[in-house]
């Protein structure tokens, strides 16, 4: 007998707590890894400007993303936003963007999964953990949303209690002097170089706007959850980046002594300068930052199928996309198809490749959401708006401007691989105007 149903109705389980959890979940891993390659670019003052500016950018895009959220709390999130302001074509293009973010951030996380994993075994079996952590949490994600949110939830916050215990451990041996070594290293052109990796400090925060329609009252909730994430991930961010670095430099986060190959470990490379090579608290680092990796693998693992399942329900691609398990009401077929994709990304072996891919598909849907939301507030004025941004429309058009800065920036300096992103978006929306008919794209947007 077949596990689905048919059925395209997600269930309401979701409250403030969860999606606080969810939030702070998909983003968290950011802080563990990835941030530090962007400083043989911008150095420790180019990265803090080019993070400067990104915190900006999330706290303005977060506050109207969430009046958007409120407004249209369905699956499909930044998808819904545009096909309701621009039509099929635009809520296409923008709904991609967002596949892409959410399908290619998981591989570059599960490969750090591996990486973690792989230090305690002789063997080189970075590749087999990575993918057995995705049948893993896939099968979660498929067994309920308030069981993977629960368990996103309690790994989130010994995540965040880990980060807590860094900071305690690395802030009194923290000297200003060492943040003002090489703070340059490549000129100002190295702020803009450094972009992808300041991104990737908060990379996905939008994903609790796709567990909208599973929420609780989305009205209240997600404001709540919104907020508090955004909020945390700031302080969180800051804390990380000053204590890190501030231990003795932004090369001791980056490369091991004596050798020039960039390392994606930062605290462990911070805490062993303090600590030594073999001590307990070291250790425990290393373990307890798996669980930050799984937090956000996990939690955009559960975005990435709201995202796609969506893409499904309204045909914009293959329906069978679009429904749910009979028994746990969630969306299976989505989140394996991703999965499989995932897999195929993690053999390429190209890790930083794939995080910058992934924040190409963000900056599109930060872009194409703001133009949303000025739209919907111009056709659409009386439409229910339970939560306005605030200081509109200061708040949406800084997070235009930054975000269409960002995404110029990182198409300079990553010409190949934004050939290959402006490439698959091109074919996928031919596939889209020549395929998909128009009595589907119609009552998409109705």
């Amino acid at each position: 007998m077949s596990t689905m149903d048919g059925s395209d109705k997600l269930e309401r389980t979701l409250g403030p707590l969860m999606l606080w959890g969810l939030g702070v979940g998909y983003v968290i891993s950011g802080m563990y890894f990835g941030w530090n390659l962007g400083l043989p670019a911008g150095g420790t003052l180019g990265l803090a400007i080019a993070t400067l500016f990104i915190i900006v950018m999330y706290v303005t895009f977060t506050f109207s993303y969430t009046e958007l959220a409120c407004m249209i709390p369905k699956a499909g999130g930044a998808f819904d936003y545009a096909n309701k302001a621009l039509g099929p074509n635009w809520g296409f293009l923008g709904g991609m963007a967002q596949n892409i973010e959410f399908i290619f951030a998981p591989p570059a996380i599960a490969y750090a999964i591996g990486a973690y994993l792989n230090t305690f075994v002789a063997a080189d079996m970075t590749l087999v953990f990575a993918i057995s952590a995705y049948f893993i949490f896939t099968g979660v994600n498929i067994l309920g949303v308030k069981v993977a949110a629960t368990f996103e939830l309690i790994i989130t916050i010994i995540a965040v209690v880990e980060l807590l215990i860094f900071a305690g451990i690395t802030l009194p041996h923290f000297e200003a002097s060492n943040l003002a070594i090489d703070p340059l290293p490549n000129g100002y052109g190295g702020i803009f170089a450094a972009i992808p990796f300041a991104i990737w400090f908060f990379l996905a925060i939008e994903g609790v706007a796709n567990v909208a329609e599973e929420t609780i009252n989305p009205q209240k909730n997600v404001i709540i959850g919104f907020g508090s994430a955004i909020l945390t991930l700031v302080v969180l961010c800051i804390l990380t980046f000053t204590s890190a670095v501030g231990v003795n430099g932004w090369k001791q986060v980056v490369y091991k002594a004596g050798s020039t190959e960039a390392l994606d470990t930062p605290l462990p490379l911070a805490l062993s300068h303090i600590v030594g090579d073999n001590a307990f608290l070291l250790h425990l680092l290393v373990w307890v930052g798996i669980f930050g990796l799984v937090a956000s693998f996990h939690g955009i693992i559960l975005a990435a199928g709201r995202s796609t399942f969506e893409f499904g329900r309204v045909g914009y691609a293959p329906r069978i996309l679009g429904k749910t398990h009979k028994k746990f009401h969630t969306p299976a077929v989505a989140l394996i198809v991703n999965m499989v994709i995932g897999i195929i990304a993690l053999f390429t072996n190209k890790t930083g490749e794939i995080i910058t891919i992934a924040c190409f598909g963000a900056l599109s849907l930060y872009i194409i959401s703001m133009i949303s939301l000025f739209k919907l507030r111009k056709d659409q004025p009386n439409m229910d708006r339970p939560f306005k941004v605030p200081f509109y429309p200061i708040f949406p058009a800084l997070a235009l401007i930054i975000a269409t800065v960002a995404l110029v920036a990182m198409t300079w300096y990553n010409k190949g691989l934004s050939l290959f992103f402006y490439g698959l978006m091109f074919v996928s929306f031919l596939w889209f105007k020549f395929f998909v008919k128009e009595e589907t794209k119609q009552l998409a947007t109705a």
